[in-house]
């Protein structure tokens, strides 16, 4: 009887071991997946920067200009920094960040079957409804670099009708002038918080005495030389619209 209950207790203990170590590879597994997850969506959020700075030495738009509008459509706290996020559409006022690529795509493909056409799409929020002409597809419209380089054609030409970066980021939102004014005091905070590099250092903000250089390039966009009839209204969003704009949720 005694070797039996030593056998049961003995039993009992390779049991609970083998219960523990499958914890631990629970725990371990667990954290491997959200370190991965991380580390993807540092990746895909990178994307933004990489095609804003691409498409400003283009188009011969301030880098910091760039950097600063897409965070200023996209930008979401992740580690105490707003960074950019490409996944993203607001359908008719109703904005969403989603984890993939092929999540955000297929909800823009769809809603678009359904009759939708006021949303906007990517790390700049291109409104597909007003500009969607100028691109091959709604997939074409969530290439980090497409939509930078469209972007960044049309803040050269608010830059060439305004005369400033700031003004010309304000019309970018909105021709009214409550929407654009508003969105003007979030860009240029935003701004004031990137350094040359990139986000993180302070620097002065957006002011007269203070302008940022103006450059140039050659123009890649026909759409965009003076004089050309076939232009986009003035916002990348509607005006009914600007209003509108909520902060972004997860998508799944």
């Amino acid at each position: 009887m005694k070797l039996a209950g030593r056998m049961c207790r003995s039993t009992r203990s390779i049991v609970g071991t083998r219960i523990r170590l499958l914890a631990y590879f629970w725990i371990f597994l667990g954290s491997f997946w959200s370190m991965e997850v991380a580390a993807q969506e540092a990746s895909d959020s990178a994307l933004c920067d990489r095609a804003a700075r691409l498409a400003a030495m283009e188009m011969g738009v301030p880098e910091n200009v760039m950097l600063a509008i897409t965070r200023t459509e996209t930008g979401r706290k992740s580690d105490g920094r707003l960074s950019p996020w490409p996944w993203t559409v607001n359908m008719e006022g109703k904005g969403i960040w989603f984890d993939t690529r092929q999540k955000a795509r297929a909800y823009a493909e769809l809603r678009f079957e359904q009759g939708a056409r006021s949303f906007d799409i990517g790390c700049f929020q291109i409104n597909h409804r007003w500009h969607g002409e100028h691109f091959t597809s709604i997939a074409a419209m969530f290439d980090p670099i497409e939509n930078a380089r469209y972007a960044a054609g049309f803040l050269s030409r608010l830059h060439l009708e305004t005369g400033d970066w700031s003004k010309a980021a304000a019309a970018y939102h909105s021709r009214t002038p409550e929407y654009a004014t508003k969105y003007e005091t979030r860009f240029n905070r935003i701004l004031a918080g990137l350094s040359v590099g990139g986000a993180g250092e302070q620097q002065a903000p957006l002011s007269p005495a203070n302008p940022l250089p103006s450059t140039s390039a050659e123009n890649h966009f026909p759409f965009l030389v003076k004089g050309n009839s076939h232009t986009a209204p003035g916002s990348l969003v509607p005006l009914r619209q600007a209003s509108t704009r909520p902060f972004i949720q997860r998508g799944g």
